[in-house]
């Protein structure tokens, strides 16, 4: 990786951006960045186990139209140097050295399932920082289930051995028709990038974010009104990794806020709807 590469050109797809690597906090974090360098970034923040080749092409692509991306991987998973932290307190205090590092004094977030823990509590903690926060397939602190997700995922990832699939499409699909197609069609974007790869996380950085994510289910409620800046609140209406009605309380809780619950829909439902999911973020980052 090179730090020192300006990153792609506005027309670069997401498949073909260079692998980059910036210090932060004495720890080298793996990105790619893309799109216009003339706006405000968007950094965008993954699930459980994410690296880089797991951030959906289309989306990345869709969005960086108009917008420069910046897509990160957490310490100690992929190619990001470091142990994986075991809190998203942790995660969140990562992502503001990292954005700090990058040069910016004020971005964009968008956060999916754990990413989307992350970005709330990096707007919370840097308000400033944040200017408009887009949090899809996520649920706020002590929401009830999210402690469950390693007792949800732990049997389909098994059911994935023992069919030769993916686990994502049992873990972010429902199992109807429109879910069995969008699962196949989202996996085979996953694929698309064939050089550069990134690395696959570590079966003990899995566990540590685990431990992450069940303490973010157990912690004391934060105070969503305390968000000032306009939210974008995405789900499926079946998301069974992280309750879809944890997406409805979030919005009840927080001031400037649009909510999207997409029908025969997962945990994945933005990577099922990109196209709508993108059209309504570009609405909402321009507004």
């Amino acid at each position: 990786m090179n730090s020192s590469d300006p990153g792609n050109e506005s027309g670069t797809s997401y498949i073909h951006a260079p692998n980059l690597s910036i210090n932060a906090g004495g720890t080298a974090f793996a990105y790619r960045d893309l799109g216009p360098r003339t706006d405000m970034p968007l950094i965008m923040l993954n699930h459980w186990g994410a690296v880089l080749d797991n951030f959906d092409p289309r989306i990345v692509d869709g969005l960086a139209r108009r917008h420069r991306i910046i897509a990160v991987d957490y310490r100690g998973i992929g190619s990001s140097g470091g142990t994986a932290p075991v809190t998203v307190d942790e995660m969140a205090r990562d992502t503001i050295a990292l954005i700090r590092a990058l040069g910016f004094d004020q971005v964009n977030l968008l956060g999916f399932s754990l990413g989307g823990f992350v970005a709330q509590d990096v707007a919370l903690k840097a308000p400033s920082l944040v200017h408009k926060l887009i949090v899809t397939g996520s649920g706020p602190a002590g929401g009830q289930g999210i402690d469950r997700v390693g007792a949800v995922s732990w049997p389909l990832m098994l059911k994935g051995l023992l069919t030769l699939r993916d686990p994502k499409a049992y873990m972010f699909f429902t199992s109807t028709t429109n879910g069995r197609k969008a699962a196949s069609a989202f996996l085979k974007r996953l694929k698309e990038r064939k050089t550069g790869r990134d690395k696959g996380p570590t079966p003990r950085g899995l566990l540590r974010q685990l431990e992450a994510i069940k303490a973010w289910g157990r912690q004391a409620p934060q105070d969503l009104a305390r968000l000032q800046m306009p939210v974008l609140i995405a789900n499926g209406d079946n998301d069974i990794m992280v309750p879809t009605a944890l997406s409805r309380d979030m919005a009840r809780r927080i001031h400037q806020v649009q909510l999207v619950i997409y029908e025969d829909a997962g945990h994945g439902g933005i990577f099922q709807y990109h196209a709508d999911f993108v059209s309504r973020a570009l609405v909402f980052l321009a507004e």
